[in-house]
């Protein structure tokens, strides 16, 4: 019984940070407790990159429309 325990015991303090990472989609042996990434700057990576797709989605769809009045 002694050693279940201690096999439990083993156990959860390597499964844990392992769960941790998989949570994340972080490689299984990295760091769980390392410090976030403010949200602010993530929204503003984010926001940014929407912003270029947005631009060149509009871009294209008004492609015709521009060489029919260059025409």
């Amino acid at each position: 019984m002694k050693k279940f325990f201690i096999g439990l015991v083993v156990g959860l303090i390597v499964a844990f940070p392992l769960g941790i990472n998989f949570g994340k989609d972080k490689p299984l042996l990295s760091n769980p407790f390392a410090a976030k990434p403010d949200i602010a700057e993530q929204i503003k990576e984010r926001t940014g990159e929407v912003l270029k797709e947005t631009k060149e989605v509009i871009h294209d769809a008004t492609k015709p429309v521009q060489e029919k009045l260059q025409k």
